[in-house]
């Protein structure tokens, strides 16, 4: 808990580059929303509104005036993403602004998330392009103001961000940023995920090439490269990231069927085992599918929870739906359907076929399926 008085600020405990700030139950509501996808980013609101699963999330909380807590950000973060009215904020940063060299950039959200606003150092702090991945995050508009406010290219850091992808590691963001902002060879791999990345200018530059696997990207021999991938690399597809980063979208549905009573702890066994076998990275897990008469597992939601990912559950009749490798007479007597992890993660994922079809291991009852892009 962040303790805020005029003589005395609590220490705060950066992790993220970027700092997210509410103020009200409904800021407080998109901050969380933001905190989920937005990877490299630390919440900070008010501990009224304490929902008892912040020290899970590594959310900070704070009473006093968040006027007090601003300088501490404002010197921490590189960038800051405030759901206060855009009044206040100019107010509370006005006498911490120095030079727009070293400002963080500073965005602003209104109460309800439809405007997201650039503030403070647009173009070197980078605000202009946080503006857009947080308003297309929250489908809000954005609002930028200079002149020029574009330079038509990738923000690595941010890459993807909208639709939750989340990168391997953060030790090739640098030297990738720079051989991107300064127009050398640039391979984007993609072999999973959002195809609509594209939204930085007119057309893709002519520098940046996208190619649909890695031997082929390592074959034109780039300067850098972005992939994109739900797989684990082999030894030799690592050589792509020597100046490369990994990007991990969230397409892998786990759907999972359990005895009553299972426990997380064997639920998350099931799934690590699974995902290991198939070289699937769980970084990339979307969604836990279900049939609804295990809405109430605690197994199951406890794993859903402490991995922010969806929990998904379908009534029988939806399940019956589907047509399945390994329907089972018996999962029929005890509950309605033909089977459960089968065609749950069919049905969320739209896939036509599984990458896993139905594996029985203990209590629990795993199937895979791979969104399409």
């Amino acid at each position: 808990m962040i303790e805020l008085q005029e003589e005395k600020v609590s220490a705060i405990e950066q992790k993220g580059n970027y700092a997210i700030v509410a103020i009200t139950k409904h800021g407080v509501e998109l901050a969380r929303k933001l905190g989920s996808s937005f990877q490299n980013a630390d919440v900070y609101y008010m501990s009224k509104f304490e929902k008892g699963d912040e020290a899970a999330k590594d959310i900070q909380m704070f009473t006093g005036s968040v006027r007090l807590l601003l300088p501490s950000l404002f010197q921490a973060y590189q960038g800051l993403i405030i759901i206060i009215s855009l009044g206040a904020v100019v107010r509370m940063i006005a006498p911490l602004l120095k030079d727009k060299k070293t400002d963080p950039g500073v965005v602003v959200i209104d109460d309800k998330g439809e405007h997201v606003i650039s503030v403070l150092s647009g173009h070197i702090g980078g605000a202009n392009e946080l503006t857009k991945e947080v308003a297309a995050a929250l489908k809000a508009r954005p609002i930028i103001t200079t002149a020029s406010d574009v330079q038509g290219t990738i923000p690595v850091d941010l890459f993807g961000k909208r639709f939750g992808w989340v990168w391997d590691s953060s030790e090739k963001l640098t030297p990738v940023s720079a051989a991107v902002v300064n127009e050398e060879k640039i391979a984007v791999v993609q072999e999973s995920g959002e195809k609509e990345w594209w939204h930085y200018g007119p057309s893709i530059p002519e520098n940046i090439k996208v190619y649909d696997s890695i031997d082929g990207a390592l074959e034109a021999g780039p300067d850098a490269a972005l992939v994109i991938t739900h797989r684990k690399l082999s030894e030799e597809e690592h050589e792509i990231l020597h100046n490369g980063v990994l990007y991990r979208p969230k397409v892998i549905v786990l759907g999972i069927g359990c005895n009553r009573g299972t426990t997380t702890e064997e639920i998350e066994a099931v799934i690590e085992e699974t995902l290991k076998e198939l070289q699937f990275s769980k970084k990339s897990v979307k969604a836990i599918c279900t049939i609804d008469i295990k809405k109430d597992e605690a197994g199951l939601l406890q794993v859903a929870s402490k991995n922010n990912w969806e929990f998904i559950y379908f009534t029988t009749a939806e399940l019956n739906s589907v047509k399945m490798e390994m329907p089972s007479e018996t999962v029929f007597k005890y509950t309605g359907a033909y089977g459960v992890s089968e065609p749950a993660a069919l049905l969320y994922s739209g896939a036509e076929k599984l990458e896993l079809v139905k594996k029985i291991s203990g209590n629990v009852t795993i199937s895979v399926a791979i969104i399409p892009n």
